[in-house]
């Protein structure tokens, strides 16, 4: 059977690709188009930029949208809302432990896919008209911008995680407790990770968040390698932030492994559940749709 041809917008959506733009911007505004583009052609497409009504302005809202022949005529300022919009915000987490720097050979590493989604989630977010903002933690928070629409928001955030470098250990309490401290206001919280700690961990940091009023999708970020490991001979492994290493023979690799590792996502997977928060495993091989999908269905079960 002849393979199927690859649209433009399946292309566009391939990780190697996308990197291979120059600014953070260009890559999110090729993402997140290349994405829209698929929807247009899905049983899934449901919102739209049709305008739907009016409300009045607010501090924080763009000023890009509003109706200024209505100012002209009434003295008063208004806004035009349009289908999809929630007037909500998105705040992206983004890990940027050492143990994201991992790529094995020909792959994006774990945390450039991890920049490319966060900005293609905040050029989505923007795009359906939510507030946004960013978080960038290792052992404790290294930058924060606090979600708002105002202009030059998206730039602001697309630079911070652009900026972005892997480096140090893991530790969720402190930034999300920093998140919880500074950000009140109900909304979306897209968490990305390869979450290399206890399954406990995790579910006593994401639990609070939830019962905040947070709508939590948790990004679980894995190199291809770390899913499914090829070794011919035995490999010595280095942790990438504690520097411990460990000799692995291939038959631990091909037996032990992958049992250990399939427990973790599964464990992972329960936390997550038992957090209230939705559950996303995702290859750095894949292509950008499979999160883009995620979130905008995750979204639209939330409207």
């Amino acid at each position: 059977m002849a393979a199927v041809p690859q649209s433009p917008s399946d292309k566009l959506l391939q990780p190697e690709v996308l990197a291979s733009l120059s600014t953070m911007e260009l890559i999110a505004r090729a993402a997140v188009n290349g994405f829209l583009m698929g929807l247009h052609r899905s049983p899934f497409f449901g919102f739209s930029q049709e305008f739907a009504e009016y409300r009045q302005y607010t501090e924080g809202d763009d000023p890009r949208f509003i109706d200024w022949n209505v100012y002209s005529r009434t003295n008063r300022t208004y806004i035009k809302r349009f289908l999809g919009e929630t007037n909500s915000h998105l705040m992206v987490l983004l890990d940027a432990s050492a143990s994201m720097a991992f790529a094995s050979k020909g792959r994006l590493s774990k945390f450039r896919y991890g920049q490319i989604l966060a900005a293609s989630l905040a050029y989505l977010a923007a795009h359906q008209h939510d507030a946004v903002g960013a978080l960038i933690f290792s052992d404790e928070v290294r930058e924060f911008r606090a979600p708002s629409g105002r202009s030059g928001q998206l730039h602001a955030v697309l630079h911070l995680i652009d900026q972005a470098k892997p480096e140090r250990s893991t530790d969720l309490a402190t930034p999300f407790s920093k998140f919880r401290d500074h950000v009140r206001r109900r909304g979306m919280v897209a968490v990305i990770s390869d979450f290399y700690c206890d399954p406990q961990t995790m579910m006593d940091a994401v639990r609070p968040l939830a019962f905040q009023g947070q709508d939590v999708i948790l990004f679980h970020v894995l190199d291809p390698q770390e899913l499914d490991p090829t070794f011919d001979e035995s490999t010595l492994l280095e942790d990438m932030e504690t520097g411990q290493c460990v000799e692995v023979s291939p038959q631990d690799m091909q037996e032990l492994y992958p049992q250990r590792v399939q427990a973790h996502i599964q464990s992972m997977r329960e936390a997550a559940a038992k957090s209230g928060a939705d559950y996303v495993l995702l290859n750095t091989a894949e292509s950008l749709d499979v999160p883009l999908r995620n979130y905008f269905l995750f979204r639209q079960k939330r409207r």
